[in-house]
């Protein structure tokens, strides 16, 4: 949901490939944990929510993140597939819990720095529900002339009369065969 960069953090994951379910089978269930208190600036508006959710996982080579925070965005149950596979072969998608991203890309972006930033976004909404298709470009440190990864991140936040939440997080990376296309570009 390397994006985080969301999409950037793909390359630090290994994706497994995903089992299909038959309708015989019923889907493994796991009780979704309370996420922490939000701060109400992060969740207040749509522009709130995805400023705090780039801002969390940005940061310096050797700074922790403030993982609690970038919980706080996440509705209970909610997902972060990043998209990837080696080049000619089919996509696959790994679909990971909050807790779970943390786990396999936290190491790599307090290693190696990370920074991503909204570039472009295309929102749609009804009624309480908002997709957004949210362009983004990485780069290790603020001042790196140019990005090592950009992409885009589509993201699916619920507005609950109360706050707003991320409720998945859907990402694939730029590629010569797969360029952004100038639509998602503007802001």
């Amino acid at each position: 949901m390397k994006t985080l960069s969301l999409a950037a953090a793909a390359l630090l994951l290994h994706a497994a490939p995903i089992a299909a379910q038959t309708s015989a089978q019923a889907p493994a269930q796991t009780p979704a944990q309370t996420p922490p208190a939000a701060k109400p600036a992060d969740v207040a508006s749509m522009d709130a929510i995805l400023a705090a959710l780039y801002d969390v996982i940005s940061g310096p080579a050797g700074q922790k993140r403030d993982w609690d925070r970038f919980r706080s965005l996440f509705i209970p149950g909610a997902r972060l597939i990043p998209t990837g596979g080696p080049a000619g072969q089919p996509a696959r998608a790994t679909v990971l819990s909050p807790d779970e991203y943390v786990q396999r890309a936290s190491v790599g972006l307090e290693r190696d720095g990370f920074f991503e930033r909204e570039i472009g976004r295309s929102v749609d909404t009804f009624g309480r529900i908002t997709q957004v298709f949210s362009a983004y470009d990485s780069k290790r440190t603020l001042a790196d002339a140019t990005p090592f990864q950009r992409g885009i991140n589509s993201i699916q936040l619920l507005n609950d009369g109360t706050r707003w939440w991320v409720v998945s997080v859907y990402w694939d990376a730029e590629r010569p065969d797969n360029p952004i296309p100038p639509r998602y570009l503007k802001k």
